[in-house]
């Protein structure tokens, strides 16, 4: 055997600043293929022999210090108790050498404990050894944390080839995976809950891996009847399938078998095939026990059935297949694994790898890429909906129908295809299966959908389809309150806006029984219940000149003034020093729908609002997406809203009523509105009395 000084020209199997034990260098010879082969154990005594693995012959022995050599009896006893050389060299661990019964030949091996902790702690990951194992220490990403918990879990394979980790905090949730010798991957791959990359995206490495790795899978097991013990229908089975509507004949062109466990206990075989053969098998035993065989290909239920066809019915189970064959229709599957508890919140489908309860569509995929009309018909129960709901979001919503189970003689919905044929028979299961509806898509829908609000409006059901009266008859022939749409008043300082609104909010009150929800910024809560009080009792608030001799209205008028208050009128005011922005006005507004059922909502006024616009928008824009709002909650709660907004300072103003385009902001104001009013005050004799208050609809003085 050769010594490291003398294989300095040869290659050389390498362990730096790390000691092995004599076990792990057995190990390594073999895989390596080593007949003979010299390795240096280092001992604490600060000296190193070379010995041969094979037979244990200690080949040299150099000291550095004046401790006893190793002898070869005492390297073996230290493999028998398992004991480790652990004291690091100050040079390399080094010198496999081989010599074959053909000539030397010499292997080259890389350090995998030197790499991957070259590689770890270029990230910043330190870990008390590098061997293969499970260590648990502190994230570099997100450093465990307020608490330093050491949160990061790494495991280095067996073969000190690869190495694993991810951070279990939550916030974190850092993964990684990095495997030697692999020329296409460089590096660690890292990814973070926080869709921040710090490399390449480890899944997609991850999937690369699988992928690759599957290829060299064993093939899935071709399955026969004889393989898997099948045996024809005993007449106690065939009587259960007659019971529920299954004739022999369809029993048979299904190749519907049975198998016989353990105590005598006989389950019905179900045989999944693809092209003619059978790739996995599932049983039906007693008490609806379901199992399926190990390593079977997971396909949809009667595969070889929608081969080439347009339209496919996919149901829950194989005897709801079975049902929909005894109604004629042939093109027809059943998912493998029934249905889940309920479907996935999350709109955004998985990746194909990661997709595994729904594997069997990507499987079957190319089944459905000719397919225009797909019709699901799942059971009726919650599991079954929310297994509609996951398969047309991977079968495409847009050539989904959906079948609606109906109701029995009994009046209680029938739950699936099965429970039609028994209770009602064929020909009412293939009815229902034709007239199957459209799958829902969010945001698109057909006029039939409407055709009992249509009813009604023409009808007139709802009593205010055209309008609720303003309590004035010479307003009434112009402007009319219409659930469900927007107002923008608008008028120079002191016309009467507000006091105008409360005026009609009162009539509105007394003959509709409407309620409000009030955001009024520029009001003080008293003064505003001032003001409500004194239209709705008809007497002053107070004994003043604007009294006009007539008695403030009683204690007794007050009290029931201020329940009539807190039954109809509710108030939208932000508490702090902040400004309400649109967003939020419109949150509360909604809560008050829900909560009181308003019927009206007043915003006054605009420009007491938080208007942080992004840099990138202009205020026409904003403007424009400030009034969709309003009017998609007005539509959306059937509420009308009045929406009070001041026009710019005129600077040639001479005391004629502005217009809607004179609103400071945005034309959009006249352009998104229902209806515009302005109400003014006349301020120049010549005109006519002062203090007349006018109300102008948009371009036309009323």
């Amino acid at each position: 055997m050769l010594l490291a000084g003398q294989l300095a020209s040869r290659p050389v199997y390498q362990s730096r600043g790390r000691c092995i034990t004599l076990s792990k260098s057995l190990m390594l010879a073999s895989q390596i293929g080593l007949v003979r082969c010299a390795a240096v154990l280092v001992d604490s005594s600060l000296f190193f022999d070379s010995i041969d693995l094979l037979s244990g012959k200690l080949l040299h022995d150099r000291r550095w210090s004046k401790r006893p050599p190793i002898t070869p009896a005492r390297v073996w006893k230290s493999h028998e108790r398992g004991r480790q050389f652990n004291t690091r060299c100050t040079s390399s661990f080094q010198n496999y050498a081989l010599e074959e019964s053909n000539g030397a030949v010499s292997h080259s091996v890389s350090s995998h404990e030197h790499s991957l902790q070259e590689e770890l702690e270029n990230i910043r990951i330190k870990l008390s050894d590098y061997r293969p194992g499970q260590y648990r220490t502190l994230c570099p990403w997100c450093e465990g944390g307020s608490t330093r918990e050491k949160s990061l879990s790494v495991r280095i394979s067996n073969d000190g080839l690869n190495a694993v980790f991810q951070c279990h905090r939550g916030k974190c949730g850092a993964v990684g995976f990095k495997e030697l010798f692999d020329s296409e991957s460089k590096g660690i791959n890292v990814t973070t809950k926080n869709s921040h990359v710090i490399s390449a995206s480890v899944k997609s490495d991850i999937r690369e891996k699988v992928a690759a790795r599957d290829q060299h899978k064993t093939p899935a097991p071709c399955f026969t009847a004889d393989h898997l013990g099948l045996t024809p229908l005993s007449q106690e089975v065939v009587s259960y399938f007659q019971n529920r509507c299954i004739t022999q004949d369809t029993l048979k062109r299904n190749g519907i078998m049975q198998v016989v466990k353990s105590s005598n206990q006989v389950a019905v075989a179900f045989p999944f095939k693809r092209d003619g053969k059978i790739v996995n098998c599932k049983y039906r035993g007693t008490q609806k026990r379901f199992w399926q065989e190990k390593g079977g290909e997971k396909v949809l239920y009667g595969l070889d059935d929608i081969k080439n066809v347009k339209d496919i019915i996919i149901v829950e189970g194989e005897i709801d297949k079975l049902s929909m064959e005894e109604a004629g229709f042939l093109n027809c599957v059943s998912v493998p694994d029934g249905a889940p508890p309920k479907a996935s919140p999350d709109e955004n489908l998985p990746p194909i790898q990661e997709d595994k309860k729904y594997g069997y569509l990507w499987t079957c995929k190319d089944y459905f890429e000719k397919v225009t009309r797909i019709v699901l018909a799942t059971d009726s129960d919650e599991p079954g909906l929310a297994l509609a709901e996951e398969l047309a979001r991977r079968l495409g919503r847009e050539r989904c129908w959906r079948v609606k189970w109906p109701k029995g003689e009994d009046g209680k919905q029938l739950k699936d295809a099965n429970e039609v044929l028994v209770r009602l028979g064929k020909e009412a299961l293939r009815a229902v299966v034709e007239k199957s509806e459209l799958y829902p898509i969010r945001g698109l829908f057909p006029f039939s959908n409407f055709y009992k609000e249509i009813d009604d409006y023409y009808h007139l059901r709802l009593g205010d389809e055209r309008g609720v009266s303003t309590g004035w008859l010479g307003l009434d022939e112009f402007y009319r309150v219409v659930p469900g749409e927007l107002t923008i008043i608008t008028g120079v300082p002191n016309s009467g806006k507000s006091e105008w609104i409360d005026a009609l909010m009162c009539n509105l009150n007394s003959s509709k029984s409407w309620t409000f929800a009030l955001c009024s910024m520029e009001n003080k809560v008293r003064e505003h219940a001032r003001k409500l009080l004194e239209k709705h009792l008809k007497k002053p608030f107070f004994d003043a000149p604007y009294s006009n001799s007539v008695p403030r209205m009683t204690r007794e008028d007050l009290e029931g003034g201020k329940k009539w208050l807190n039954d109809n009128f509710f108030l939208i005011r932000c508490e702090d020093n902040e400004l309400p922005s649109m967003d939020w006005v419109l949150k509360l507004a909604k809560a008050a729908v829900l909560r009181h059922g308003i019927r009206g909502l007043v915003i006054d006024p605009y420009n007491e609002l938080d208007h942080q616009r992004p840099s990138n928008q202009t205020e026409t824009e904003y403007v424009s997406q400030i009034l969709t709002k309003v009017k998609r909650f007005a539509q959306h709660h059937d509420c009308h809203v009045w929406f009070v907004a001041h026009p710019k300072q005129l600077q040639t103003w001479r005391g004629q009523a502005p217009n809607l385009y004179d609103i400071s902001g945005s034309a959009h104001f006249i352009n998104k509105c229902d209806n515009g009013l302005v109400i003014h005050r006349n301020r120049d004799s010549d005109a006519g009395p002062l203090d007349e208050v006018k109300l102008f609809q948009e371009n036309s003085l009323q």
